[in-house]
């Protein structure tokens, strides 16, 4: 029996209508940009597996780094308890993140990086005798599955069922250079008529919302606005963290930094599941009390596991390397040249790239998990390369160690496919 008929057993895979997509493709290895499944077919990976493996599947380094931790410390509680990988990576983290970060707090993944900035937001306040019930975030935005981070999304086609349980949330437009007073003067209604405790926000890019990107000048004039009015500020970076928008987090390309960073994703390198969520020291002086019930709560059986946090060493050692850094330059040029190929093409309705992301909609339309689209994915597997298209959109995140020709696969297919759909 093949790995893909054992599947259909007892699993239950994510984003998934079973009924309607019985099939699964079993990937058996990987390494650098390829998957490989059970019959020998070669993939090029390039969304690095939903953004992580940035510096390739099963990178040595990392692996070498990693095998040498499990054989001194696996796993260790994390209240009560510390441990070298936890203190070194905290220490190389901070010399890398916005100037203005200072502490740094572990979780599981992405998602409950959000949901415990969200809720350092509301205790921030809490603890100072301030009740806020209220947060704002962009339109369109993706934060995650659990409560908090579902209640600060605007994409329903992930969150319906669960839309009458949520926090509090109002929602404003991503500044696109020509709306700034719009939404000014839509904040400046909220704030008059809601006790606002935060704005959660994914920097520059919207990943799911099919890699939206907005006005960096235009956030900078927002977060300008919350910081007027003691409105805390969370940066989801789970998505653009680690080099991904050409500089090591894409809130280094605004002036005002956020209150509270989220991070997860490409942290770990892909090989293993760890969350950060950081904070300025001001966040974390309201926690600090001898009232102990002003404490963060808060926790994660496998916070700081020593594995994870050698992995996310690593990987921030690679990414602060002379070759990667000239990789993540060479990606973003060759995305810049294949833009200028098929930028006026009739099939291309619009274009847009930050760093090494880079993305394209094409003049059709199509429901995000439609059968033309669910056409076009299975288009690009059998040309042994791995896109995952959002509705019409076409985008591509590969990882850092990709090679030219690897790149020149990935944009022949997408030609392709633009003859094609």
């Amino acid at each position: 029996m093949t790995l893909k008929e054992r599947d259909k057993k007892h699993l239950w895979h994510p984003l998934t209508q079973h009924k309607l997509h019985p099939e699964t493709i079993a990937i058996t290895s990987a390494k650098g940009c390829e998957l490989i499944d059970e019959n020998g077919t070669i993939y090029i990976d390039a969304i690095a597996s939903w953004y992580t493996c940035m510096y390739g599947h099963c990178n040595d380094y990392i692996i070498n780094r990693v095998s040498a931790q499990m054989k001194s410390l696996d796993q260790v509680v994390f209240s009560g308890f510390t441990h070298e990988p936890a203190i070194k990576l905290s220490e190389e983290l901070i010399k890398i993140l916005p100037k203005n970060q200072n502490k740094i707090f572990f979780s599981d993944n992405g998602s409950t990086s959000v949901e415990v900035g969200i809720k350092m937001a509301l205790q921030y306040h809490f603890n100072q005798g301030n009740k806020k019930d209220t947060l704002i975030a962009f339109e369109d935005g993706f934060h995650g599955d659990t409560f908090g981070s579902m209640s600060v999304s605007g994409l329903s086609v992930y969150n319906g069922p669960f839309e009458d349980f949520f926090l509090n949330v109002k929602r404003i437009p991503t500044p696109n250079g020509f709306n700034h007073n719009e939404i000014l003067e839509l904040l400046k209604t909220i704030v008059e008529n809601h006790a606002v405790a935060g704005f959660v926000y994914e920097p520059l890019v919207q990943g799911a919302a099919a890699m939206k990107m907005h006005s960096s000048q235009g956030l900078n004039e927002l977060l300008q606005f919350f910081k007027t009015h003691g409105i805390v500020t969370i940066a989801d970076e789970v998505m653009t963290g680690f080099g991904k928008t050409g500089t090591f987090f894409a809130s280094d390309q605004i002036h005002t930094k956020p209150d509270i960073i989220c991070l997860s994703k490409a942290l770990t390198a892909g090989l293993v599941p760890m969350a950060i969520t950081t904070c300025t020291q001001a966040i974390y002086d309201v926690f600090y009390s001898d009232d102990i019930s002003k404490g963060f709560f808060h926790g994660h059986t496998y916070s700081a596991n020593p594995i994870a946090c050698s992995a996310a060493l690593a990987g921030i050692e690679l990414l602060q390397s002379e070759a990667m850094r000239n990789n993540i330059k060479r990606i973003s040029d060759s995305h810049i040249k294949f833009n200028d190929r098929i930028k006026n093409h009739p099939k291309v309705k619009s274009t847009r790239q930050m760093g090494i992301i880079y993305a394209l909609d094409l003049n059709n339309e199509m429901e995000r998990y439609g059968n033309l689209r669910d056409q076009l994915f299975d288009f690009f597997m059998e040309r042994g390369v791995f896109l995952r298209p959002l509705g019409n959109t076409i985008y591509i995140q590969a990882p850092y160690v990709i090679t030219d020709q690897q790149l020149a696969k990935v944009y022949a297919t997408i030609e392709d496919a633009l003859e094609t759909f």
